[in-house]
């Protein structure tokens, strides 16, 4: 399917991206996998154009992004697929993006046949303690080609910045299977206090999950806006701040994003945002403790039930 927006000037599918992939002969091919997921003999039909030779690497994204509806890819799906490309072309790299998603499932990618893994500090594993920065696990050969590409040829894993936060990130990682388990208990509770109260909802209340996210359409920019508001009325930093879309690097379109959280931009802390497009949903995700989402929730029903932010009907 189609990657996280920010990727798309990364990757060059538009015209003018400057040292993206594209520009440096790099070619891309995209595709909904979903529907094969759903029939276990297409798969390899499915897949064979795609990654046979000379394709490098089978980008996997495992969770929703800011797509409504999709669902998040589970460890069962992401071995499937990592066992197919293998088969088909045993040079070509399955490469995960896991944010959103660690600690939710038992395994985790590279346990089910993934080459190499990524994903962002300021989400799930860095326990809400880690101030930036993110991870590459894997297969040593790829690391490496990564630690390479990171700093420099030559340097790799040598050198680089921690900001001094080593016992952060430590301490972080030992408590976000915990952290983890509270925003996981978060999203069900969102998504049945808002399905109960008639809006579409993914996942549903009570479907699997591979990710943290949930995502809640509202229909209009405006229900959407005031949603956001909400929540970040309800948080622990910044909650005097109004948020208001504004155009930001790599998005088509206007985000609008609620995130009074400790460290900025953590989704492993509440927070909510979303695009300011059809259908005009908010992908919320994160909360350190299951009592915050529920009183943040509450509060946020609260104001609309006051009449104070409008994102509900009646």
């Amino acid at each position: 399917g189609r990657p996280y927006d920010t990727l798309g000037s990364v990757i060059g599918t538009s015209e003018n991206d400057k040292g993206s992939l594209k520009s440096l002969g790099i070619n891309y091919l995209e595709a909904d996998i979903e529907p094969y997921l759903k029939v276990h003999d297409s798969l390899e039909s499915f897949l064979e154009p795609l990654v046979s030779k000379p394709t490098a690497i089978a980008y996997i994204q495992k969770s929703c992004g800011y797509s409504f509806g999709r669902r998040a890819l589970s460890c069962h799906d992401i071995g499937r697929v990592s066992n197919v490309v293998h088969r088909i072309n045993p040079d070509c790299a399955v490469l995960v993006d896991n944010c959103y998603g660690e600690f939710v499932e038992p395994e985790e990618p590279c346990a089910v046949g993934a080459d190499l893994v990524v994903g962002s500090l300021i989400k799930n594993p860095g326990g809400g303690l880690a101030l930036t920065g993110g991870y590459i696990a894997g297969r040593t050969n790829l690391v490496n080609a990564s630690l390479n590409r990171l700093t420099c040829p030559g340097i790799g894993g040598h050198m680089g910045l921690t900001y001094n936060q080593n016992r952060l990130m430590l301490q972080g990682l030992f408590q976000a299977p915990s952290i983890v388990s509270q925003a996981l208990k978060g999203a069900h509770l969102f998504a049945y206090v808002f399905s109960q109260l008639g809006l579409s909802v993914s996942p549903g209340p009570f479907d699997s999950r591979a990710d943290i996210i949930q995502a809640i359409q509202f229909g209009t920019p405006e229900r959407l806006i005031n949603f956001c508001r909400a929540i970040q009325k309800c948080s622990p930093v910044n909650a005097h701040v109004l948020p208001e879309p504004a155009a930001m690097p790599g998005y088509p379109q206007e985000i609008i994003m609620a995130g009074g959280t400790f460290i900025e931009g953590a989704t492993i802390e509440l927070s909510a945002d979303g695009p300011l497009r059809s259908p005009f949903a908010a992908f919320v995700q994160g909360g350190l403790s299951y009592l915050h989402v529920k009183h943040a929730l509450q509060e946020a029903l609260e104001l609309a039930r006051s009449g104070k932010l409008a994102f509900l009907d009646g």
